[in-house]
């Protein structure tokens, strides 16, 4: 099998938009410097955690080939996702 070249792709692109996110969260830093301890908390949590969100497309790319999952492959709290034998 021949590797993939979407997985050093996907790496280069993940650095570029880390680097881009950073910088748009590094300009509201004066902003975000005024604002009382609890908001300011509060708003670093949520651009610590926000920056992931987005990704998921681009890590299942790097991994399927495709931007979306098929119809019928996701999964629930109690049910494993449905995956293909060689019988189907």
């Amino acid at each position: 099998m021949e590797p993939s070249w979407r997985k050093p792709a996907g790496v280069i692109g993940l650095l570029l938009y880390l680097i881009v996110y950073a910088e748009v969260v590094a300009s509201f830093g004066g902003e975000l410097g005024r604002l009382p301890q609890p908001l300011m908390l509060l708003a670093y949590m949520l651009f610590g955690v926000a920056w992931v969100l987005p990704l998921r497309p681009l890590f299942l790319w790097m991994n399927t080939g495709r931007w979306t999952q098929p119809a019928g492959t996701r999964t629930t709290k109690n049910q494993p996702a449905k995956r293909k034998t060689r019988d189907q």
